[in-house]
């Protein structure tokens, strides 16, 4: 060794600051470009949700029948209603007021089971109503009244108010109340506060032929029973359907508007 030289490193020994790795043990790991990363890409459902189911409006047809005139004229105005888009009818009775023994000794036939029995509450679910009665000495019968006369809450709360209704009857004979029974039934519908929807003569020509005897007026549809055993005619049965669709055209654009 020279002077001052000091102690040369050993070429066996690593240098100072040297790790027991080589450098080729390291691994760089270079960035990757950005065109070549990976993206999560979540699907998305392109199917367009279906559309809401169709919600339609609804006319409550209630009716008395005893012997089954009544009911022909209502089972026909259904058919009127539900031929109105967006509309749909529905058929109810009214409750019995006499017994059973009571209308067998009146020869009154069974009642379709099939047609449910109405509450006055369920009045307020329907956009508009069309009642049916026959006459009694040129008013409502007594089932119809004291289904009226079971509104009375309704009638305090005004549930009814602004509710279109309207009337079809049947009578005994030409002068026995086509008018006076709808017009004298009136009554109920201003205390609630509904509005009356009479037909007019939007029935046309046949409102003025002569050529036969038939019920209805401009108040609303009619039957003639006579003694019990006269059916509904086409003339009687076309204008229940007219009322039907009168009233249900009438109801939509209340609504609408």
């Amino acid at each position: 060794m020279g002077k001052g030289a000091g102690c040369m490193p050993s070429k066996s020994r690593p240098p100072a600051g040297a790790t027991e790795n080589s450098e080729a043990d390291v691994k760089i790991v270079a960035p990757v470009p950005r065109e070549e990363r990976s993206v999560e890409i979540k699907a998305v459902n392109s199917t367009p949700p279906p559309p809401p189911a169709e919600v339609k409006l609804k006319i409550f047809i209630v009716f008395y029948s005893m012997y089954g005139h009544v009911e022909s004229l209502a089972r026909r105005m259904k058919k009127g209603v539900d031929g109105i888009d967006g509309i749909e009818g529905f058929l109810y009775r009214v409750p019995e007021t006499l017994s059973q023994e009571v209308l067998g000794m009146m020869n009154a036939p069974p009642k379709d089971e099939d047609i449910p029995v109405i509450t006055a509450g369920e009045l307020t679910e329907a956009d508009g109503i069309l009642f049916g009665f026959p006459t009694r000495f040129g008013s409502m019968a007594a089932q119809m009244k004291a289904f009226f006369d079971s509104t009375g809450q309704l009638w305090k709360e005004q549930k009814l108010a602004g509710k279109p209704a309207g009337f079809f009857v049947s009578t005994g004979t030409q002068g026995g109340g086509q008018e006076t029974t709808a017009w004298t039934a009136i009554t109920q519908l201003a205390h609630h506060g509904m509005l009356f929807v009479p037909i007019g003569y939007t029935f046309g020509a046949n409102m003025f032929t002569l050529e036969e005897i038939k019920g209805g007026s401009p108040y609303g549809a009619g039957v003639f029973a006579g003694d019990g055993s006269r059916l509904a005619t086409d003339v009687e049965l076309d204008l229940a359907e007219h009322q039907g669709k009168y009233m249900a055209s009438t109801v939509k654009k209340i609504v609408q508007s």
